[in-house]
């Protein structure tokens, strides 16, 4: 059986007070040029369409657009304390030795020295090797470039948040 209606998350997001809907769109990306732009559009018909403004949105983000996004997001290997958000996306890094959790640190260091923000990448199902191994190789990448590797995997980010707020239910027990 198909169904029109939209997902019960994405109605409940579409109904939403704008205070309250900026506040959810806040917890997916601190960027406000981005949570203005997807108010704006609402109400959304499908969750694709919610995702394509979201990914025209973060294109347009300036430089201070994406400094702001990025203040939303802790370090890999040192999620938020009480933030399921960031614990479930970093989980790769849950289980993690010791020096891996050290080499993570001292990479982490060293690439915001660099570029002057967190280093940045959707962790979500990657290990903690794999994420150390994308550090690695991204500190040696121009500013300029890894602006442009930011912008990407914020948005992935994005997407992924934005799919857990449209797609659950949360009248079901």
């Amino acid at each position: 059986m198909t169904s029109t209606s939209p997902l019960p998350g994405l109605a409940r997001f579409n109904a939403l007070e704008e205070s309250a809907a900026r506040a959810a769109l806040h917890e997916a990306c601190a960027a406000t040029a981005w949570a203005n732009r997807l108010l704006a559009a609402r109400p959304y018909a499908t969750a694709d369409d919610l995702y394509e403004v979201s990914d025209a949105a973060m294109a347009e983000l300036t430089e201070a657009d994406l400094a702001e996004a990025m203040a939303g997001h802790p370090p890999i290997g040192r999620p938020k304390p009480g933030d399921p958000t960031s614990a479930r996306e970093q989980r790769g890094m849950a289980g993690a030795s010791g020096r891996l959790r050290a080499e993570m640190l001292e990479l982490n260091l060293a690439y915001q020295e660099k570029f002057g923000h967190v280093f940045l990448i959707c962790a979500t199902g990657r290990t903690g090797e794999q994420m150390r191994d994308a550090v690695r190789e991204r500190i040696g990448n121009a500013p300029e470039q890894e602006r442009e590797i930011v912008r990407a995997e914020l948005g992935k980010i994005n997407r992924i948040r934005l799919a857990r707020l449209v797609e659950e239910d949360r009248d079901t027990p």
